[in-house]
């Protein structure tokens, strides 16, 4: 029996050739591999001894040789091709263990030229793991080190590795080089900054974690990782407390850390089932907090709540007082993480760069029945010169300021959302409603239930979406809504801007919708 060993990887594999010789199996091994073997006094050849040709062209130039292929490919069953081996001279390989090039370390490196990255994409090893994984019923072919175990207990014993473990690490290896090849390809297109549709989408992401269940109990569900991204998402999130994160936890968090990457000021987002349910900005991180809290002291228990500020003891002392899923900041004082972590089970997770925005040519995937749309994410929040004051009336700078604030929070309100605010508190939010005057009817009702009846005078209103009736203006007067903040763009805009003039409402068009489904 014969094995090809050819690592970038180098862990473990003295061991396993050590192994493989105490088996009677010959080792056949190429550049670092071979000198490691060697100096380690394992018995190997060298692979220009087996091909009678010399590595070339620094190395590029190694396996690709009909001694190593036609070895690998030849099937044993198959008369005719055994007889060939026989008369060119060319011995079957039986056993591969090949990983390639480190691509991605590479391209992951700080001021990586593309002349590195390109050096580093693996010709020789991807070609000897197909062959070798296409003739799976003749040739065991390993390329996670994690299998090296499972291919050694069987040699020894069965004296061969059965062919359901063959199948095993075919698939494995399909899996492997279509993800290399897909990260390279992903790659070449950044350097190219080619933002076109491709005719057909490979993506790769590698796996965090394995799950409990999904959505539900009776779903599997695993957390895959994309490569190569910038920093600030909930994958780069240290847990210093609680128990593993469930797949709600990680869809709810995602959804609070993308509302809070709108703000630079102190700002606190507490989140449920997607859906902001309160946020505030203020002055200091505390006062941040007990806005968020007191907008919804309801929807807030067994909620995300996500800082972009140091949480304080303060702040943590009134956080346990309450039933917390998730809790996001970049940092802790040593005492308020003490105290958080007197429940232990809420999960605590440190994101230092929480204020890095997402990269804006990121990808938006949605999975349909039978295929999957595809968008780049919604990246933008508004061009304040494109804001236009449709009424009589313009906003006070106060009810300005108001309304970009309700204007960051609404685009993160699923459709049809509507956000009220006040004083950087949101005090009323209706989202997911299946028409804009329900959703509005909601905010209001939420506001004057969750902080009081008059919660909605004073306030402002923004909608992710154009009111096609005057209705919502209506339903916005009569709670106290002083001034709107819309996308406009409807048939009917002029009803609904007749509306507000005639009620003394300032209504600002920002010519930009912000649908979120």
């Amino acid at each position: 029996m014969r094995a090809l060993i050819s690592v970038s990887d180098k862990s473990g594999i003295v061991e396993l050739a050590r192994e493989l010789v105490s088996l009677d199996v010959e080792i056949i091994s190429t550049g670092g591999t071979y000198r490691m073997l060697k100096e380690a006094g394992v018995p190997a050849m060298e692979i220009s001894e087996l091909t009678g040709f010399p590595e070339c062209l620094d190395g590029r130039v190694k396996t690709l040789h009909p001694a190593v292929h036609a070895g690998l490919l030849a099937i044993r069953s198959n008369p005719d091709h055994m007889k060939q081996l026989e008369e060119l001279n060319i011995k079957p390989i039986d056993l591969v263990f090949v990983n390639l090039y480190p691509f991605k370390a590479t391209i992951l490196k700080e001021g990586v030229t593309r002349e590195e990255a390109v050096e580093n994409i693996d010709i020789g090893g991807p070609t000897m793991l197909r062959a070798a994984a296409k003739n799976y019923q003749d040739v065991a072919v390993v390329v996670d080190p994690g299998d090296y175990d499972k291919v050694l207990n069987e040699l020894k014993e069965y004296k061969e590795v059965t062919l359901d473990t063959k199948f095993y690490l075919m698939q494995k290896v399909f899996m492997h080089t279509a993800a290399y090849d897909a990260l390279i390809a992903d790659y070449l297109r950044k350097e190219r900054n080619d933002t076109s549709w491709p005719d057909s989408l490979t993506l790769t992401f590698e796996k965090i974690q394995e799950m409990r269940y999904g959505e539900n109990p009776h779903q599997t569900a695993a957390f895959y990782g994309e490569i190569g991204r910038r920093k600030g998402s909930i994958r780069d999130a240290v847990q210093l407390n609680g128990k593993e994160l469930s797949f709600n936890n990680i869809n709810d968090t995602n959804g609070a850390l993308e509302l809070l990457k709108e703000f630079t000021e102190p700002t606190v987002v507490a989140c449920k089932h997607g859906n902001p349910c309160g946020v505030g900005s203020a002055d200091n991180i505390y006062d941040a907090w007990k806005k968020a809290y007191a907008a919804d002291k309801v929807s807030i228990f067994g909620g995300i709540v996500v800082l972009n500020r140091e949480v304080t003891l303060q702040i943590a002392k009134e956080m346990v007082d309450i039933f917390l899923e998730v809790v996001v900041a970049p940092s802790y004082e040593e005492e308020a993480l003490k105290q958080l972590k007197t429940k232990k089970n809420v999960r605590v997770l440190q994101l230092a760069d929480i204020d890095k925005p997402q990269d804006e040519n990121a990808y938006d995937l949605k999975k349909v029945n039978g295929g999957l749309i595809v968008q780049t994410i919604d990246s933008k929040l508004l061009d304040e010169k494109d804001l236009q004051v449709v009424t009589d009336r313009s906003p006070t700078e106060k009810e300005m300021e108001d309304l970009l604030f309700a204007w960051r929070v609404v685009k993160f309100v699923k459709s049809n959302g509507i956000a009220i605010a006040k004083d950087k508190q949101t005090v009323g939010i209706g989202p997911g409603q299946v028409n804009r005057v329900w959703a509005t009817r909601q905010a209001i009702d939420h506001a004057a239930e969750l902080i009081g009846p008059d919660a909605a005078k004073g306030a402002v209103l923004a909608s992710d979406a154009f009111f096609p009736f005057d209705d919502c203006v209506e339903a916005a007067h009569q709670a106290g809504i002083t001034a709107i903040i819309q996308p406009g763009g409807s048939i009917r805009d002029a009803d609904s801007i007749k509306k507000c003039n005639e009620y003394g409402i300032a209504m600002v068009f920002t010519g930009m919708r912000h649908f979120k489904h």
